[in-house]
């Protein structure tokens, strides 16, 4: 879901121009938070920043709470979490190599594995709605309704977004362009790094 909504703001911001998804690799066009590239990210002025984290409420949400950031949430359901986030471990070669699938979902349930537990994540951000000017969506939605989504989160940042854009945007999103896109897919990652 992460990388979608990176590839959803980024023909949001640029009015349908996929030229930046086309050839600007998604961490540059919203770093990570947790990655040390992101002090590069500061320097950017620009009116609008995409920044990208998995971080928790409780470390994120008491200084996002003195700005004016937007927050938008992506959450998933824990079964499909769990089963993407064992193969990206097993892709990751700067993560733990998760074992078989079994004691992974072990450490998954107990909450023990990168970023914690799944179910203190959500309810953290959850509670953070009163908090922050937050967009809660999920990834079953977007796949039930992009253009609605779409449309929900263009209104929530104040991007207008018409009917040109909402074509453009429904085409480049889809899975069949991300999968091929090398600038969305992580294919640019080096072996050593990401071992596809």
């Amino acid at each position: 879901g992460t990388t979608w909504m990176q590839e959803i703001l980024t023909l949001l911001f640029s009015r349908g121009d996929a030229r930046p998804a086309k050839t600007i690799p998604n961490w540059e066009r919203a770093p990570w938070l947790e990655q040390i590239y992101f002090r590069d990210a500061l320097q950017d002025t620009a009116a609008r920043r995409l920044i990208t984290t998995h971080l928790p409420a409780r470390v994120l949400a008491p200084a996002l709470q003195q700005g004016k950031a937007k927050v938008i949430y992506v959450a998933r359901n824990p079964k499909d979490v769990a089963v993407s986030f064992y193969h990206f471990h097993r892709l990751a070669k700067f993560l733990p190599n998760p074992g078989s699938f079994d004691a992974f979902l072990t450490r998954f349930l107990e909450g023990t594995v990168h970023y914690g537990s799944w179910f203190d994540h959500v309810k953290g951000w959850l509670g953070q709605r009163q908090l922050l000017d937050i967009f809660y969506v999920t990834y079953e939605e977007l796949h039930q309704d992009l253009r609605g989504t779409a449309q929900r989160l263009s209104a929530f940042l104040g991007c207008p977004l018409g009917p040109e854009t909402l074509e453009a945007l429904e085409q480049h999103c889809s899975f069949a362009t991300m999968r091929d896109n090398a600038m969305a897919n992580y294919s640019l990652i080096p072996q050593e790094i990401m071992d596809h």
